[in-house]
């Protein structure tokens, strides 16, 4: 005959499960004016530097465009490139100062891998790196449209404007090497006009999702060739998707106190 032997020792009891404090980051806004889904909004919005200077964190994104002279943009996916910097509330109003350590800043060159142009990645051997030289600016949150939702949350908009400083460097290989051109402009959320190129941006989002335009005068560099090729002196757009975030609880660097000091300020 067959038996079932049972256990006399009831069966153990499975631990609770372990909770852990979350790290509390903040988004700017929660929605811009253009419209959208209320719905989808996060259902409230926290203030970005509580304490007066706090961590912030700038990531590029896919879905961008680079152009120059009246040739036909690039396509190009900037996803990887991040830094980070120091953020302090300004005196007026909504407006937060922000400044990014370039030490950090780092923006995916142009290579095959990253860019198109008409179709197709750019040559093999070519690469076009970018050494951002400053990155500082103002993120006013006061510019935005506020609309009451039906339940306790608030959607805002948040406009950004960001000075940019970089130098662009082409190489082919090991064979040619041109002097860098200098690009100096305000990326912003709003719109950018030049003579030749032009663009609007868009602003900050609940998700800290923004899109950044900006147009630049390039001088001549002193090079034959890219001087000729790229018709120096004339003008490039950059169109930039990017993502803004705010650590309010994580504490901030000596680089990072230092670019908040740098940030300009707000009367």
């Amino acid at each position: 005959m067959a038996c079932k032997i049972s256990s006399l020792n009831p069966p153990p009891r499975p631990l609770p499960a372990l909770r852990t404090k979350p790290t509390r980051t903040a988004h700017l806004a929660v929605t811009w004016a253009g419209g959208g889904d209320p719905g989808a909004a996060a259902a409230a919005t926290a203030p970005p530097c509580p304490a007066g200077l706090c961590r912030v964190e700038f990531r590029t994104l896919p879905g961008c465009e680079l152009g120059i002279s009246r040739y036909p943009d690039f396509a190009y996916d900037a996803s990887g490139g991040a830094g980070t910097g120091g953020g302090e509330e300004g005196g007026a109003g909504d407006s937060v100062s922000v400044s990014f350590d370039v030490g950090t800043l780092y923006i995916p060159p142009l290579t095959g891998a990253t860019t198109r142009f008409l179709g197709l990645p750019l040559p093999p051997f070519l690469r076009i790196d970018i050494v951002p030289e400053l990155f500082r600016g103002l993120i006013d949150r006061g510019t935005g449209q506020v609309r009451p939702l039906p339940y306790s949350a608030l959607l805002t908009v948040a406009q950004v404007d960001l000075d940019f400083r970089a130098r662009f460097c082409f190489s082919v290989g090991s064979i040619y090497r041109a002097p860098p051109l200098m690009v100096e402009t305000k990326l912003t959320s709003e719109s950018s006009e030049g003579s030749v190129r032009s663009g609007r941006g868009r602003r900050l989002d609940g998700e800290g999702l923004c899109r950044l335009v900006g147009v630049a005068k390039v001088e001549p560099i002193g090079d034959l060739l890219m001087d000729s090729f790229l018709s120096l002196p004339t003008e490039c757009i950059t169109r930039l998707n990017a993502q803004i975030s705010f650590s309010e609880d994580s504490a901030i660097s000596g680089q990072e106190q230092a670019a908040a000091a740098a940030a300009p300020r707000v009367d």
